[in-house]
C-alpha cells in the first residue's frame, strides 16, 4: 500500500519532470554565461539609428483620458462618445521619469515608461526604446489635443484592440 506522503512525492516528481520536458521543448536549451572574452561583442542591429524626436511632446498626452476602441472607421464618432463617457473611470497616462509616458503595452498588466518616437515618414509612435516602428509600438493615427487615436503595429494586437480612442477628461473640479 502506498502512503499519502509517497503519493505526494511521486506526484511532485511527475510534475517536475513534465515541467522540465515542456521547458526543454521550447528549444534553445539553457545557456550559461561565459567568463572568457573569446567571443566578440555583439554589434548593433543594422539600420537602426538614434530615435527621431516625435512632433508630439510627452507632456501633451499626460493626463486623464476616457478610453474606447473601434474596428470600423464608421464607428469613430460613436466610439469617441463612448470614450468620453469613460471619464468617470479614466485611463491615466503619467509622466515618466526620463521624459516618456507611463502606459501599458499590449497584453501587459503593468504600465511602464514608453517613448514618443518620430519617423522619417513624419509618423509618430509610442513604444519602448528601440527601432521605429517596433513590434510593440503603437502608431499615433491622429491627435488634436483633445482626442488621441492610436493603433498597434503588431497585427495580432491591432486586430484584438482595434483603433484606441482616448478622449481627454475635463479637469477635476
Amino acid at each position: 500500500m502506498i502512503s499519502s506522503a509517497q503519493a505526494r512525492t511521486a506526484a511532485n516528481l511527475a510534475a517536475a519532470s513534465l515541467l522540465a520536458l515542456l521547458l526543454g521543448a521550447c528549444g534553445g536549451g539553457m545557456s550559461l554565461p561565459s567568463f572568457s572574452s573569446s567571443q566578440p561583442a555583439p554589434e548593433a542591429e543594422p539600420g537602426t539609428g538614434p530615435e527621431m524626436p516625435a512632433s508630439i511632446r510627452a507632456d501633451e498626452i499626460v493626463g486623464r483620458w476616457g478610453l474606447a476602441s473601434f474596428q470600423n472607421p464608421a464607428d469613430r464618432a460613436r466610439t469617441e462618445a463612448a470614450a468620453r463617457a469613460q471619464c468617470k473611470n479614466p485611463y491615466v497616462i503619467g509622466a515618466g521619469s526620463s521624459g516618456g509616458v507611463i502606459m501599458h503595452l499590449a497584453d501587459q498588466a503593468t504600465p511602464q515608461e514608453l517613448r514618443l518616437k518620430g519617423s522619417p515618414s513624419g509618423k509618430n509612435y509610442i513604444g519602448p526604446s528601440g527601432p521605429t516602428p517596433g513590434e510593440q509600438d503603437r502608431e499615433i493615427v491622429s491627435f488634436d489635443g483633445r482626442v488621441l487615436i492610436t493603433r498597434f503595429i503588431d497585427k495580432d494586437a491591432a486586430t484584438r484592440y482595434g483603433n484606441m480612442v482616448y478622449v481627454r477628461c475635463a479637469p477635476k473640479a
